[in-house]
């Protein structure tokens, strides 16, 4: 295992939510918001956290004071291909662990263990789940910024585009479940019926 005090996580906050039809940063869970949860777990296992929310007039109500270095997007609901690019150039180590603030369940110690497979070669790690590549659970290297930042200057936006631009090491779920047998790290909160799914799974294992 790397290192945590030499290793950065980046997570994206300011979509629209719309299927939620609520911010989800701030949802209350397990006596906490989701975004506070966020940190605290990736706490475990990485000394420089930065937080991309929307533009101060979209949350500065709603945030609440973060254990991590806060930055801003310039423009509401750019998208998150804008964010990772703030994120990646704000970030202190060369390995950072990039993911958006809707999953409760987020294991730092396999966020953690993808940046330990790493390969020199390689620009990032990405998990593959059900044949996808989870973007937004992914550790890429800080010198992918310039690529992602020449990216969004042809007008492109797509992470999926930005990843086929990368060396890329694919983790499948074979892999994955030494860590997290049921992929519940990948779990995130779209709509009410996830945010009440992901209350009544944190429910059963406190008990």
């Amino acid at each position: 295992m790397l290192d945590s005090r030499k290793l950065s996580a980046v997570v994206l906050v300011g979509g629209r939510s719309s299927r939620m039809g609520r911010d989800k940063a701030t949802l209350p869970i397990a006596g906490t918001t989701l975004i506070e949860r966020t940190i605290a777990e990736l706490r475990r296992e990485f000394d420089d956290i930065v937080v991309v929310a929307a533009p101060e007039s979209i949350h500065a109500a709603t945030l609440p004071a973060l254990d991590a270095t806060l930055i801003r997007d310039e423009v509401a609901f750019a998208g998150p291909a804008t964010a990772l690019l703030l994120g990646l150039q704000a970030s202190r180590h060369d390995l950072i662990f990039a993911c958006s603030c809707d999953l409760p369940m987020l294991n730092a110690r396999l966020a953690a263990d993808l940046c330990s497979m790493l390969e020199d070669q390689n620009d990032a790690v990405i998990p593959m789940i059900n044949d996808h590549l989870q973007v937004l659970h992914t550790v890429y290297r800080k010198r992918c910024a310039a690529t992602l930042e020449a990216m969004l200057a042809r007008g492109a936006r797509s992470l999926r585009e930005f990843a086929a631009m990368l060396d890329v090491r694919a983790v499948g779920e074979q892999e994955l479940q030494r860590i997290d047998p049921e992929s519940r790290s990948f779990f995130n909160i779209n709509t009410p019926s996830d945010y009440a799914a992901a209350i009544r799974w944190i429910e059963f294992r406190r008990k």
